[in-house]
């Protein structure tokens, strides 16, 4: 279903994927947009009361974040970047998903205001591309840091090409194992 005020599309790399796109309305005092709509969100098989806890994140221009992924239960999650420009990355670690191993790049931004819906499975991650970026995170899930799974941002199997240096990072994103580490230990 979409509504006036928003749209869902299925990302196709990924399975389970979707981008909701609010339309905004705009102005001379700024705009007006709607980020969450239970019935929109309903409408593509998802539950609107799974999300528990929302988080927000402030990055500076060149910090990556990622690749991030929960064990066990995983966790799913609605990410949107209030604030500034990201570049977004998700890719497909379920075993069984018929998009498995699959990436997918976006560029949110407060100008769109678009929110990705991330299936529980699939690693995230994202790079400030403005001075400030803040990101929205709604997850299915309250976060246990037992749980955190970390991938190098810089795998050469992934080979994803950020648009630009990572200038900042957290020691858990630098010190990140590889996806073959990461899968071996997922088998084991």
């Amino acid at each position: 279903m979409n509504t006036p005020g928003m749209k869902a599309t299925e990302v196709p790399e990924i399975a389970g994927a979707y981008l909701f796109e609010p339309t905004p309305h705009a102005d001379e005092r700024g705009f007006f947009c709607r980020t969450f709509d239970a019935d929109v969100v309903r409408s593509v098989g998802l539950d609107p009361d799974a999300f528990v806890q929302d988080s927000l994140s402030r990055s500076v221009r060149g910090v990556l974040r990622g690749l991030h992924l929960r064990s066990g239960a995983g966790e799913a999650k609605l990410v949107r970047c209030s604030y500034g420009q990201i570049f977004d990355v998700v890719v497909d670690l379920r075993p069984g998903s018929p998009t498995h191993l699959n990436q997918a790049f976006f560029t949110l931004s407060d100008e769109t205001q678009k929110t990705l819906y991330i299936p529980a499975g699939c690693a995230h991650g994202f790079q400030a591309l403005t001075d400030t970026a803040d990101v929205s995170y709604r997850i299915d899930r309250p976060h246990d840091p037992a749980e955190d799974v970390t991938i190098a941002f810089d795998d050469p199997e992934l080979a994803i090409r950020w648009p630009l240096p990572a200038t900042s990072m957290s020691m858990r994103d630098r010190e990140a194992p590889n996806l073959a580490e990461v899968l071996k230990r997922r088998e084991s």
